[in-house]
């Protein structure tokens, strides 16, 4: 697993994802974010349960907004699954047992001034392991059956971040991830 860096870059992209350079994650968002690699990662134990994390009152973007399991950006030449595994035990200190990457997606949000704009790949894991988060990063954590989960998103719009939202309603009409849940079982013995 790739240790997370001292100075974190992100990779900026043209609409096609072509590569345009790197910029440290310190200074691309802005009100004008320029657009680069993310990924959401959706994370499950067992059960089925959906782990969600408030994000720490620290962060630049989003701050004290509960979101999907764990963001973040891959560096230049990594894998998103393999920027997600870092991330999940820089953030959480957990490691997952499978990662998929279920979809694709473009998102650019603005909340408190700050721009989001990414190609934000959407992730499906699942860990045998409770997380133990880094404060620094995670205010909270919090585990939830996924159907509740979706009710949850129907009774009370705007509680997760914008992109949660629209990336659970992908996944909820994904075959695949519709497949990954309900055979969860084996995937965590493979």
């Amino acid at each position: 697993m790739t240790p997370q860096p001292a100075e974190e870059v992100v990779v900026l992209v043209n609409e096609n994802n072509g590569v345009l350079g790197t910029a440290p994650k310190s200074s691309v968002h802005t009100a004008t974010t320029p657009l680069h690699r993310g990924f959401s990662l959706f994370l499950f134990d067992r059960t089925g349960r959906l782990l969600l994390q408030q994000r720490s009152h620290t962060k630049k973007t989003w701050p004290l907004v509960w979101s999907n399991s764990v963001c973040g950006h891959p560096a230049l030449g990594e894998s998103n699954a393999d920027a997600a595994k870092r991330r999940l035990a820089h953030e959480l200190r957990v490691s997952a047992t499978l990662i998929e990457e279920i979809a694709p997606y473009r998102y650019t949000f603005v909340r408190d001034g700050v721009m989001e704009n990414e190609i934000c790949p959407v992730l499906v894991g699942l860990t045998l392991d409770q997380p133990n988060p880094n404060g620094k990063e995670v205010e909270a954590t919090r585990w939830v059956p996924w159907q509740e989960f979706l009710q949850e998103l129907d009774a009370r719009p705007g509680f997760y971040s914008e992109w949660c939202e629209e990336e659970a309603r992908i996944l909820e009409r994904s075959p695949r991830f519709q497949e990954i849940l309900a055979h969860r079982g084996k995937d965590f013995d493979a």
